[in-house]
């Protein structure tokens, strides 16, 4: 009987972890990215490659282009902009980072004067989710570009009428 037990728990254990790797193995298009332009002095080209995912077009990207700073209690932001530019004679569209890594902020009195490490951003941009082309992005070499996938709520709300 105890042997019973433990082999049926070694299966589900390995059913289970089986079910877990396949999951994290995620399908991705092989993309090119070589007809993009170099990056300028001073900046670097980063990309995300989204997996293949079911029903793309529920799906959106929000991504944040920001770094690293040690800052007060209060709110932060990046100082700068994000511009779409064409890539011509291909229709694909990448990003152009504007930004000297100035940030504006909040004027509240931090009575304590400490200062913790926060990712500060641009304003976040969302786009739609396109796992067949990648999101190109030049940003100055000191910053980086983080993303989350949207996912919709299936449950359609009705808004109330007044």
């Amino acid at each position: 009987m105890k042997f019973l037990k433990t082999l049926i728990t070694g299966v589900v254990l390995v059913v289970g972890v089986n079910a877990f790797a396949q999951k994290k193995a995620e399908k991705f298009e092989k993309l090119e990215i070589d007809m993009f332009p170099k990056a300028k002095d001073g900046y670097k080209q980063v990309y995300i490659q989204l997996p293949i995912a079911k029903n793309e077009e529920d799906l959106k990207v929000e991504f944040f282009v920001g770094l690293e700073k040690m800052l007060d209690c209060n709110r932060h932001s990046l100082m700068g902009e994000i511009k779409s530019q064409d890539l011509q004679g291909w229709g694909y569209n990448y990003y152009e980072v504007e930004s000297k890594g100035e940030t504006r902020g909040t004027m509240m009195a931090c009575l304590d004067n400490k200062l913790t490490k926060k990712f500060v951003t641009l304003q976040p941009e969302i786009v739609r989710y396109n796992s067949k082309l990648p999101l190109v992005f030049y940003v100055p070499k000191d910053m980086e570009v983080r993303y989350r996938v949207l996912r919709p709520d299936h449950t359609m709300k009705k808004a109330v009428e007044k």
